[in-house]
């Protein structure tokens, strides 16, 4: 009897394995995104390989991973979620008491590896609002919503203590996405947001210095150019130096003479628009939105509310990744240190958006299917 199971497993092993499981308009736009970002890291590192072979290295990594999420059906996804979910958490628990980092304790230092759980909670988040608002009445009454507000605050608290605020406020944003897409009531919307504007003065008085200065300073950046004020204002300089064609590549000053700060990092679109200009800026971003729209497109395609609500609330949440990291490096939101997706220079995040697609892949895949 233990042999045929076995049998019967690596029987559906192979057979997942060997259905193709890729959207290849999406998976098209990801490669040529990610050959845009190691061409910009590349120009932003002053030609450092080591740095490129490193970024190209995790973006093999996260399309393995990509690959094989790819072929794990979205009910097997759902199953494992609330272990997923809660094993984010632990991780984040852990960064608290053993976390280390340059100014914050981000990550975990596992010998073998070192990442950022708090990158986990980008994709398990979405699927944990989606697993528990499936199967139940929508759109969500105040009871269900205050369960969510639960599963969404607690990993959002932890991330803010480690403390990263943006990271935590988009975390948290993921979720909400996933409410939203839900049906709830307009009036519920209003409310919720009316709650959350009231409760922003509050929130003010527990800030830490830093994070109070990086409000002020996006409020008159010039009042202290040599300090708070410096990375918005370089920043600016970088975008708008580079006119509507940009100054080609590895050309940009702002970054070879080092006034850009974090400039393969955080501000690598500054690099990017100094260099290719506003038509450049606008193909990157037009990039942007037709991986987001096909995104959204697999979601409208989905059979089952789990599937439907995870795809729209990762395409949403990649939406806002891009925005802000936008409005960050021209001035108009507050320098919160979030990435440019798949340009950056990071690993964890990098892999973790790929795992992300992986999930949207296996939605498109399964798309005729209907969930139990």
């Amino acid at each position: 009897m233990i042999d045929d199971v076995i049998a019967n497993f690596a029987q559906r092993l192979r057979s997942i394995w060997r259905r193709p499981r890729i959207d290849l308009p999406l998976f098209g736009a990801l490669l040529l995104l990610m050959v845009v970002g190691l061409a910009t890291l590349y120009s932003a590192s002053d030609l450092d390989r080591g740095q490129v072979i490193s970024q190209a290295l995790r973006f093999v990594l996260g399309l393995m991973l990509m690959f094989a999420i790819a072929r794990i059906p979205p009910l097997t996804l759902r199953n494992w979620t609330p272990w997923l979910y809660a094993g984010s958490v632990i991780l984040l628990v852990v960064v608290v008491v053993l976390g280390e980092g340059r100014g914050a304790n981000r990550w975990l230092d596992l010998r073998v590896v070192r990442f950022q759980p708090s990158e986990l909670l980008k994709l398990t988040m979405p699927m944990m609002v989606a697993w528990y608002l499936n199967g139940r009445p929508l759109p969500p009454g105040w009871t269900t919503l205050g369960v969510v507000g639960w599963l969404i605050a607690i990993p959002a608290a932890l991330i803010a203590k480690q403390p990263d605020l943006g990271t935590a406020l988009l975390i948290a944003a993921s979720g909400v996405f996933g409410v939203f897409l839900s049906g709830l009531a307009w009036w519920r919307i209003g409310f919720l947001a009316g709650a959350f504007a009231a409760a922003v003065p509050v929130g003010w008085h527990f800030l830490h210095d830093y994070q109070k200065n990086r409000v002020l300073t996006l409020l008159n950046p010039e009042a202290d150019p040599l300090g708070n004020g410096w990375h918005i204002i370089q920043s600016k300089i970088a975008v708008g130096s580079g006119g509507l064609w940009g100054k080609g590549w590895h050309h940009g000053t702002q970054s070879r003479l080092e006034f850009l700060p974090e400039h393969t990092t955080d501000f690598i679109f500054s690099v990017f628009a100094e260099e290719w200009g506003l038509i450049g800026v606008l193909l990157l971003l037009s990039l942007y939105v037709f991986i987001v729209a096909r995104c959204l497109w697999i979601a409208t395609q989905a059979k089952d509310t789990y599937a439907r609500l995870l795809a729209g609330a990762i395409s949403m949440a990649l939406f806002v990744y891009v925005m802000v990291n936008g409005g960050m490096i021209t001035g108009m939101l507050p320098v919160v240190g979030v990435p440019l997706p798949l340009v950056s220079y990071g690993g964890t995040s990098a892999v973790s958006l790929l795992a992300g697609f992986g999930v949207l892949m296996s939605i498109h895949a399964h798309r005729k299917t209907v969930a139990a």
